[in-house]
């Protein structure tokens, strides 16, 4: 917990006189994780853990309606004049705004690409929405835009729209960005939770938990001995490269706010199946296991934004693995585990040691405002 303010408090005299000390003020802490009983918006609901499916299962979702918001995949898939379409929208609040390996105009293209790539789709058109905080300098402003359209260019789409708007000095943080973005799903691709079955292989497209500790490292001035880069990338290339080996796979996700641990989760429940990973498979880089083991984290649960979990029909995962490694985003996929019968709705990891543990879905969020 961090303690923001302290209430005054009359100590022992000393000498006769008596001694103001200031004790903690528990009604103003803040917790990352809290309790799950809560009146008011916390941190914890931005995680991607339980406290914000909570939040969209039950406000979010009854408030809209309508059968394509009930499926929360990453993106929406659409049909309008005889084509399928993805959609999808996302906003940016990373602090800092500049980390090793990119920024949030880098984050704002990427992280939208990917979620329209989870539904097969190639993204093609992107709109921008800039708030900007009152003093905040135009060179920062102008280089977070240069990132944006580089990052653009570079996924092969193109920013269309956009809109600005402008909030008093104190009620933002700088700047946050808000993209959305639409693409083509091709003919034959069906992605979604339901469709993982027992037996499906699944496949990491490479190395977990680089971005969030990216940030961390510079957000707390912490040095791990190494420089940790971020993974941020447009992940529409690669998913391309899997479909061209068939178009029968059966769900995509990038591992985002929640980390590996809440997209496995997610698609466990979705689907009604039971997932079983083996522990060693997973691939964490050792600057990364050597900062969560410091910092007491979990690899599992530390964002990603450069990365894809994939389920793979078990006659498709050999040809499909190896066309992820010919890609440059994909060299270091490897499988991690597979879907079962048993424990439906449930990710259950295999230790080193031989035993087995749940992986629950994370209530809030280890390190907030990473993406």
């Amino acid at each position: 917990m961090s303690e923001t303010t302290q209430a005054p408090s009359v100590a022992t005299p000393v000498n006769g006189s008596p001694q103001t000390t200031e004790l903690p003020d528990p009604t103003a802490w803040t917790c990352p994780a809290p309790l799950r009983d809560q009146s008011r918006v916390v941190m914890g609901h931005g995680g991607g853990g339980a406290l914000s499916a909570e939040l969209v299962q039950h406000i979010f979702a009854p408030a809209f309606g309508g059968e394509v918001l009930r499926q929360l995949g990453d993106s929406a898939a659409l049909s309008l004049g005889g084509v399928r379409l993805a959609f999808s929208t996302d906003s940016f609040v990373v602090r800092p705004l500049f980390f090793p390996g990119g920024s949030i105009g880098d984050l704002a293209v990427n992280g939208t690409v990917n979620d329209l790539a989870m539904s097969g789709a190639q993204a093609a058109y992107l709109s921008c929405g800039f708030i900007l905080e009152e003093g905040v300098e135009l060179s920062v402003v102008s280089r977070v835009a240069g990132a944006l359209g580089a990052a653009a260019r570079t996924a092969g789409v193109e920013v269309v729209t956009g809109d600005t708007k402008v909030v008093e000095a104190g009620h933002g943080d700088g700047i946050y960005i808000n993209t959305a973005g639409i693409g083509i799903i091709p003919t034959g691709v069906d992605l979604r939770p339901q469709r993982v079955v027992p037996g499906d292989v699944v496949i990491v497209s490479g190395a977990i938990g680089v971005h969030g500790v990216a940030i961390m490292s510079v957000r707390e001035g912490l040095e791990f001995g190494v420089e940790i880069e971020s993974d941020c990338a447009a992940l529409g290339g690669l998913v391309q490269t899997m479909l061209a080996v068939t178009p029968d796979l059966h769900v995509l996700r990038d591992p985002t706010r929640g980390g590996l641990a809440a997209a496995l989760n997610e698609i466990a429940a979705a689907s009604g199946v039971g997932v079983v990973i083996q522990e060693r498979s997973i691939p964490v880089p050792a600057p990364v296991a050597n900062a969560c083991a410091i910092l007491g984290l979990d690899p599992m649960y530390v964002a990603n934004e450069g990365k894809l979990v994939a389920f793979v029909p078990r006659e498709h995962a050999e040809p499909v693995l190896e066309a992820m490694r010919s890609h440059p985003l994909g060299a270091d996929a490897t499988v991690i585990g597979e879907a079962v019968e048993a424990h439906p709705g449930m990710v259950v990891a295999r230790t080193g040691l031989g035993g087995t543990r749940v992986v629950d879905l994370p209530i809030g969020e280890q390190l907030p405002r990473i993406c």
